[in-house]
């Protein structure tokens, strides 16, 4: 993923390309999102929201002007060959010839001389018609520290990415099975045993083992059916992404629609605070979350046939997904006395402990669907996550022992163990899913979505000034905006770590 270079590959049209970015942007921290809305407060949580989605707007343009600009390097420095090659009289070298010339180059970048002729005449060096990721984008504008720096920020993001969703698959199985209620004494009622329903306490009606060691079992579950998959790679998915959007649209649009009717028949539980600061923290690593698709831009983009609107297709997207997340958001904290989480866990069989005006619905399907939504789709990513993990553990081992090959034993049994091992111990060790989202936004997140583009905007525009426009050019191009994203990237990690410190947590 993180190194390749290819050509376009199938094309599809603006609105198709709407949708895949809309796609890939709501997916697991839109389940985390409406708990950090309710521990933050409404006003503030839509507040931050606003400006979080504009800088992770900001940074996508700075994203898509690199995209050009790589295209530009990559293409001028193919022509510069081709005319050395005219001048030393071998204008009939073959394409083949060409490729040997740049052997020192990767497989996946000698995509760039297969075509003899391609684009020879260039109405514009920065069309966007080579895919170019974000790691082959470092390499082109970064030093060699830059370029290690990118892959292990890439690398933290992902294995905080297999950490959430190891911990997200097996809670939600443990509360969907895990039958136990604590009675109701005293001020504590039905309506609230689920706040009170921590690890400690046992899974069922007189049983030895806890809440806490069904949720480990289920974590061992999970490894060892997907675990394998890590150790192969995982081809024609297509079907398998189409059956997970629809359950995903299917899951979002239920729970909305449930929490709609709830506060409409006057059942609503809700009544959030309208700021908390303490909150703060954690909407942010969400929100950061939440917002990233910057590291799989490149093969969003590039497939797209018209590309002189993509600025407005992203201010749409965005626009989009920011008022689906204060709709999911607003309807949940507003439905609800208490917010799991993981947000279909407010939907599961035994969250409304006996009180049917608790309860979102009464019909068992959609109960279960909701609750067990998580275990359907993240466990069909699960693999596909890892194995690009275990990639880009390839790619940075490589680039640092200059690309020497690793042994076979290495690449078959280190790599994928590797990839698998850490989140794993992070999931048995904890089941806090928000907090794990917070961490991984709060600190790769903001080096991915933030950092990186800034950095890249800024060294990609002393590289490729080629005397040409560049039409794809973010219209935040003044360097004060590059300062500001990272003075911005600064205060949220400055914030957070303190947060954490002062907090003890």
């Amino acid at each position: 993923m993180a190194g390749e270079t290819q050509n376009e590959g199938a094309a599809y049209s603006s609105k198709v390309g709407l949708i895949y970015v809309f796609n890939l942007i709501v997916g697991t921290g839109a389940l985390t999102m409406p708990s950090a809305f309710h521990n933050a407060g409404w006003l503030l949580s839509m507040v931050i929201v606003i400006v979080l989605s504009f800088m992770s707007y900001l940074t996508v343009t700075f994203v898509i002007e690199c995209m050009a600009s790589a295209n530009a390097v990559l293409r001028h420095h193919r022509f510069k060959i081709q005319e050395e090659a005219v001048n030393k009289k071998k204008a009939k070298v073959n394409a083949g010839d060409l490729i040997e010339e740049l052997s020192d180059e990767d497989d996946e970048n000698k995509a760039l001389l297969k075509a003899p002729g391609y684009d020879s005449v260039p109405r514009n060096l920065y069309d966007i018609r080579l895919r170019v990721e974000m790691g082959k984008m470092s390499e082109l504008f970064f030093n060699k520290i830059g370029v290690v720096l990118f892959y292990l920020c890439i690398t933290i993001y992902l294995y905080g990415d297999l950490a959430i969703y190891a911990a997200a698959v097996p809670k939600s199985l443990r509360d969907v099975t895990c039958t136990f209620k604590p009675h109701s004494t005293g001020n504590i009622s039905y309506r609230e045993c689920n706040v009170t329903l921590d690890d400690a306490m046992p899974c069922w009606e007189n049983s030895h083992i806890n809440r806490m060691g069904v949720y480990r079992l289920y974590v061992a579950g999970f490894t060892f059916l997907l675990g394998p998959f890590v150790f192969f790679n995982v081809q024609k998915t297509k079907w398998l992404q189409i059956f997970t959007t629809i359950m995903r649209w299917l899951a979002f649009i239920l729970m909305i629609i449930l929490a709609v009717i709830k506060i409409a028949k006057g059942q609503g539980r809700g009544h959030p605070d309208a700021a908390n600061f303490n909150g703060i923290p954690n909407l942010f690593g969400v929100c950061i979350y939440s917002f990233m698709c910057h590291h799989s831009l490149p093969s969003l983009v590039t497939p797209i046939k018209d590309k002189s609107k993509l600025l407005k297709l992203f201010a749409a997207d965005y626009t989009l997904i920011l008022g689906f997340y204060c709709l999911l958001s607003f309807t949940g904290i507003f439905a609800f006395n208490s917010i799991q989480d993981l947000y279909t866990l407010n939907f599961d069989p035994s969250s409304s402990c006996g009180d049917s005006d608790d309860s979102a619905t009464n019909v068992p399907t959609f109960q279960y669907f909701l609750s067990l939504f998580p275990v359907f789709t993240l466990s069909t990513n699960f693999p596909i996550i890892a194995i690009t993990l275990r990639n880009n553990l390839k790619t940075l081992t490589s680039y640092v022992m200059q690309k020497r090959k690793c042994s076979n034993m290495t690449d078959r049994l280190f790599f994928p163990l590797a990839t698998l091992i850490p989140p794993i111990i992070v999931a048995l060790i904890t089941n806090n899913l928000q907090f794990l989202v917070g961490i991984t936004g709060s600190y790769a997140g903001v080096g991915i979505q933030y950092i990186v583009p800034a950095l890249l905007v800024y060294f990609s525009r002393h590289q490729s000034n080629f005397n040409m426009e560049n039409k794809h050019i973010s219209p935040f191009k003044h360097t004060a905006w590059v300062l500001i994203v990272l003075v911005w990237a600064f205060v949220c990690i400055s914030f957070v770590t303190v947060n954490h410190i002062i907090s003890g947590k």
